[in-house]
Parts: structure tokens; C-alpha cells; sequence
């Protein structure tokens, strides 16, 4: 199971709080790549919910990532 940004963030959208069925269902009837819905299907299910997708990938960027913070320089 790999992710990337890009793929990840076809699951912005998704219901979250969401099953691991319910991200698969999403993922489908939203046309994101198979390569999402194949990440999905790894993940191993013991009828979690999941809250967001930091959740399921754990590195995902969040907005504090991408802002320039002054007092950090």
C-alpha cells in the first residue's frame, strides 16, 4: 500500500466518519483512480471508523504544512 498526495486527497470529499466500505464505495462512485480503491482494500479492517484520512495514512500533509510560519526563521 502506497499513497501520495494526490491520491489521498480523493478522499477529501469522502463521509468521513467512514467505514473502510464506505471509502470503497465512495472512491468507486467518485471515479478515483484503482490504484485508491486498491490502497483501500489493504487496509487492514477490524470495522474501524475512520475520522479522516490521517487516519488511514498517517503522514498525510496538513494545511500547517504548507504555510510559512515567521517565528520558525
Amino acid at each position: 500500500m502506497y499513497w501520495t498526495l494526490e491520491l489521498a486527497s480523493k478522499l477529501e470529499d469522502a463521509p468521513w466518519p467512514a467505514t473502510k466500505e464506505e471509502l470503497i464505495d465512495f472512491a468507486m462512485r467518485s471515479g478515483a483512480p484503482m490504484e485508491v480503491i486498491e490502497n483501500l482494500h489493504e487496509i487492514e479492517d477490524e470495522g474501524e471508523i475512520y475520522e479522516s484520512i490521517e487516519d488511514i495514512w498517517p503522514d498525510y500533509p496538513s494545511k500547517d504544512d504548507f504555510f510559512f510560519n515567521e517565528e520558525e526563521y
